[in-house]
């Protein structure tokens, strides 16, 4: 891992789980770690409900854009974190995975999105604690 760890959070539509993840760590690591987020089959924009339980907690992620999961970004990130995207996820030997099981977020209101916002806050959390720890 370099100075500057790369991260690559990935569900199918990278329209919400994903984009509240790199919400959450590009907030939190400031430039201190590179954000990527993809998807297997991206939406055609970010979950309505995704963005206004960001909003909430002062993080805009109404400027982000779905974008579909490349091997080239898979390879050249440190650790990638699925949360859904089952077999259409890359696996590159001497990565770093987790896979995150969370709630879908698609098709919910911003008060079913709000607890789905914080468990991805403590495991972001959790995550740079870790990362702090190896660089």
């Amino acid at each position: 891992m370099s100075d500057k760890p790369s991260v690559l959070f990935v569900c199918v539509h990278n329209a919400g789980r994903s984009q509240m993840a790199a919400g959450w760590l590009r907030h939190l690591a400031g430039d201190s770690v590179e954000v990527r987020s993809a998807g297997s089959a991206p939406a055609g924009t970010v979950n309505p409900a995704a963005v206004e339980a960001m909003r909430e907690v002062g993080i805009d992620i109404a400027d982000q854009t779905p974008k579909l999961l490349e091997y080239a970004t898979a390879e050249s990130s440190d650790v990638i974190v699925t949360m859904g995207c089952g077999d259409a996820c890359p696996v590159f030997p001497g990565k770093r995975y987790e896979d995150w099981k969370l709630e879908d977020p698609a098709g919910k209101g911003v008060d079913a999105v709000r607890p789905i916002r914080d468990e991805i806050r403590t495991r972001v959390e959790k995550l740079l604690t870790e990362l702090r720890g190896t660089t």
